[in-house]
């Protein structure tokens, strides 16, 4: 199994380009199975999920074709509505295919999705919203049988919570379907923002995108395009986490500053310094870095879940006592464990997490139980002194795309070895 092996205690100092959004690539994969002709999506990252996602599409006839960074997906004629179970598990994403196939063959069969451990993340809010369209469910030997033989239709949904994945799924179910759909409480991250942008492309007709309340007027078909896929702000967070925590210099090109107030904020108060431009960072070190006295992580435009973890790693060596609540998933510390074994100060309970920061991370042999937890130990290896050997890395490529490669050129010492 591959591992990285780190040899700590190394300032970044460079220039870093951010990759294409993983949250953003795979809802609009899937919203490409919605669409009559060829969609040619540019910056997509090159990641485990996104293979995932086109052997999905491929499973369900169309043709797929990634070249570098850019995907082609030709949807022109459809032969399967079941979505394998071997890839179901591989990736959570893989349910948002439900909504897309729906609205394009109003037939699908999917097992409950795989990805990360991160405690409860039930589906009910995806199914209520989809059976309120006129789909019929019914689960058998844990795969659920989904179909809608007189078509979706629109209607009145209100989200108990802003869930990112069922509106995804709404939306995709909706564009094709008779009549006006509307979510209230839909979840505003900038990732929603890209996949109505990308299906507005096409042809749908989708307003209030970054609101609470979305409408959909239904059409009768869509188009493909060629669209950019946004920039990742919780890669831009990784990779701004890690020159925090080796006291470094970094320029970030090509990525979006307007989804990164809630994380540039936390850096500032952190004591670093950031000057932005429309598309880049330019991020200084605090010397040393101080903590932040209460982090708690919120739905979009509030902290990221997905982007706890790494900041937890960068402030176990700040000055003072932080303190994380999560409110997202109740499984969200599972990095802890090995954070302590490399000399972190940490204290969990339910849902804090109090962090005392230490004068010095060392190098141990610790392993990535998810991938933004994988990712925190990568970046609290980058700032350890000595060796770290980071295993189960596969849970890092499904978010980022060659980390190695580019770490190492702003003047990290890492390699991956098979």
């Amino acid at each position: 199994m591959p591992k990285f092996i780190i040899q700590g205690g190394h300032r970044l100092e460079g220039e870093i380009p951010v990759q294409g959004a993983k949250n953003s690539a795979l809802p609009i994969l899937a919203a490409a199975l919605l669409c009559e002709g060829e969609s040619v999506l540019e910056n997509c990252p090159a990641l485990s999920d996104v293979y995932a996602a086109c052997q999905i599409l491929t499973s369900a006839g169309c043709q797929c074709r990634m070249q570098e960074h850019t995907v082609s997906v030709k949807a022109e004629t459809l032969e399967n509505s079941e979505i394998p179970e071997s890839l179901t598990q591989e990736m959570r994403s893989s349910i948002i295919f439900l909504g897309a196939m729906l609205g394009r063959m109003h037939t699908c069969a999917v097992g409950y999705p795989g990805g990360c451990e991160l405690g409860s993340r039930p589906i009910d809010l995806h199914l209520q919203a989809l059976e309120r369209m006129g789909v019929r469910i019914h689960e058998e030997n844990g795969i659920l049988y989904c179909s809608a033989p007189k078509g979706l239709h629109g209607a009145k949904i209100h989200l108990q919570f802003p869930s990112v994945g069922a509106t995804e799924n709404i939306l995709l179910a909706a564009v094709l379907a008779k009549g006006e759909t509307v979510i209230t409480n839909a979840a505003r991250e900038p990732e929603i923002i890209d996949l109505i942008g990308y299906l507005n492309s096409c042809g749908a007709d989708i307003s209030g995108a970054g609101c609470s309340t979305v409408r959909v007027q239904g059409v009768k078909k869509l188009h493909g395009c060629t669209y950019r896929i946004m920039p990742d702000r919780i890669v831009t967070a990784t990779w701004l986490a890690a020159a925090a925590i080796t006291g470094g210099t970094l320029r970030l090109l090509h990525t979006d500053v307007t989804s990164l107030e809630g994380i540039l904020d936390v850096l500032e108060q952190m004591g670093c310094q950031c000057h932005c431009t429309e598309d880049s960072i330019c991020f200084s070190a605090g010397k040393p870095l101080r903590a932040v006295r209460s982090l708690k992580t919120m739905p979009y435009p509030g902290f990221p879940t997905d982007a706890q973890a790494i900041f937890m790693a960068a402030l176990s060596r700040a000055e003072g006592t932080s303190v994380f609540e999560e409110t997202i998933f109740e499984n969200r510390f599972r990095h802890v464990d090995a954070l302590v074994k490399m000399g972190a100060d940490i204290q969990t309970a339910g849902r804090i997490a109090v962090v005392h920061g230490v004068k010095q991370l060392h190098g141990a042999a610790v392993s990535a139980t998810d991938l933004r937890g994988g990712a925190a130990l990568l970046v609290a290896g980058l700032g350890a002194q000595g060796e770290t050997i980071l295993t189960e890395i596969s849970h890092i490529d499904r978010g980022y795309d060659s980390p190695e490669i580019l770490l190492s050129d702003v003047g990290a010492v890492i390699r991956r070895v098979f």
